[in-house]
């Protein structure tokens, strides 16, 4: 195959998500990349190293574009807005969740993101072991409510199962499932970093 004219790191990573969106994430290879931009698999080797490198280069263009302007305010609703943005940036693309999770402090649109966020908890007074801990438990429930959402959604096989297990085994959790349900993933987000929020908020306070 000949080679493109020209082949840019963004260009790579472009064809590497289209391959992503369009066959899932197991169909990531540098054979199937090298394909998507019409060439031959050995030659990708001269841009790419391998995969990995290949996974970084792709969640670095998922979230390039990424705003991390904050606009003064409450520093929880400044959090509240980057914590959005990360979650819509990778819902646009939500096979490349697992890269997102995996690859979070090579990617460098994801370095500038964590750095923003810790930006705002600073301000806000957090320093220290306190900004330590409470940085690392905003990721946390961010990147567990992703993958929430990527395997196991409210809407999903699990939940209507759990909805139909006999009432007098499980009340509660054959209540909750029915319930939850008819919950929207965006609702079912930001009542749960509200409540990450809130417990933040009051350490900051107890200071």
């Amino acid at each position: 195959m000949p080679r493109p004219r020209s082949l840019t790191r963004s260009g790579i990573a472009a064809a590497a998500l289209a391959v992503v969106d369009r066959d899932g994430l197991a169909a990531l290879t540098m054979r199937a990349v090298a394909k998507e931009l019409g060439m031959a698999a050995m030659s990708l080797y001269r841009y790419v190293a391998d995969r990995d490198e290949l996974e970084v280069l792709v969640v670095d263009h998922v979230l390039t574009d990424l705003d991390l302007s904050v606009p003064p305010g409450p520093w929880r609703d400044r959090i509240a807005g980057l914590l959005e943005r990360m979650r819509a940036a990778t819902q646009a693309h939500r096979e490349v969740v697992p890269l997102v999770v995996r690859h979070r402090h090579a990617a460098p649109a994801s370095l500038r993101w964590i750095e923003a966020t810790l930006a705002v908890l600073t301000e806000a007074g957090f320093t220290g072991r306190r900004r330590v801990v409470a940085q690392r438990t905003l990721v946390a429930y961010l990147l567990g409510a992703l993958q929430n959402e990527h395997y196991g959604p409210l809407s999903g096989s699990g939940t209507a199962a759990m909805a139909e297990l006999s009432i007098s085994d499980f009340p509660v959790l054959a209540e909750t499932a029915a319930q939850a349900r008819a919950l929207p993933p965006a609702d079912e987000f930001r009542a749960g970093l509200a409540i990450v929020l809130d417990g933040l908020s009051a350490a900051a306070s107890a200071r």
